[in-house]
């Protein structure tokens, strides 16, 4: 995606600047102390050389210029970078994304997950709870291996209907044997705004913060 192409760039620069950086303050402080230490044990009677230590507070300048150059150069890049990501997340705005996770919000009256076994079951046990972590909606799913949809459109397992808020779903998946089989969850949904304060972006999905790089899929 190009969002983790960026990412990945801009981290590569970021840590070269700041390797530079650390080189050239590793320089100043070694000249530095070697300049003062050759004023302290100098001969009175026999300073050093005018036109050598003018050369040499030159030098010492011309590594301050440098060094205030490279923390520049890191701010820089910082801004760069933050532009970068915040510029590629706007264009998730009303767009459908798929993203890692298990708490999605209702949108439109539905509120999309998607879900894999790792193996074939004999049971799947799909449970939504609401914020607050009661249950609200109980059914069974698909037992295949592999991945499947799940759309919840709000009804509750009391017939109550849910219009908005965050839900997140629990899927229980057993064997033949009754041993528990790993399942994953993904989340689905529309972004409707996009955070670029953070030193990532996350993007809302009706009440809920998803970074962008948790981001599976964009259609």
């Amino acid at each position: 995606m190009q969002v983790d192409s960026l990412s990945s760039s801009t981290v590569t620069t970021t840590s070269s600047a700041k390797s530079s950086s650390a080189s050239l303050a590793g320089s100043y402080q070694s000249f530095l102390t070697l300049l003062l230490k050759q004023l302290e044990v100098q001969d009175p009677t026999n300073p050093v050389d005018t036109a050598q230590y003018t050369s040499q507070l030159v030098q010492l300048s011309s590594l301050e210029q440098q060094m205030s150059m490279s923390d520049k150069l890191d701010e820089l890049t910082s801004a760069v970078q933050a532009l970068g990501t915040g510029s590629s997340a706007l264009g998730y705005l009303g767009r459908t994304v798929t993203a890692e996770g298990d708490t999605t919000a209702l949108q439109n009256g539905a509120a999309n997950w998607e879900y894999s076994l790792n193996s074939e079951a004999a049971s799947v046990t799909l449970t939504v709870r609401d914020e607050d972590g009661a249950i609200v909606y109980q059914d069974s799913g698909a037992t295949g291996q592999g991945s499947h949809s799940f759309t919840w459109d709000g009804t509750g397992r009391d017939g109550a209907v849910h219009t908005s808020g965050t839900y997140s779903l629990t899927v229980t998946a057993l064997d033949s044997s009754k041993a528990a089989i790993a399942a994953e969850t993904r989340i689905k949904g529309t972004v409707t705004s996009v955070d670029t304060s953070g030193t990532s972006a996350a993007l809302g999905i009706g009440g809920v913060s998803v970074p962008a790089d948790d981001v599976l899929s964009l259609s």
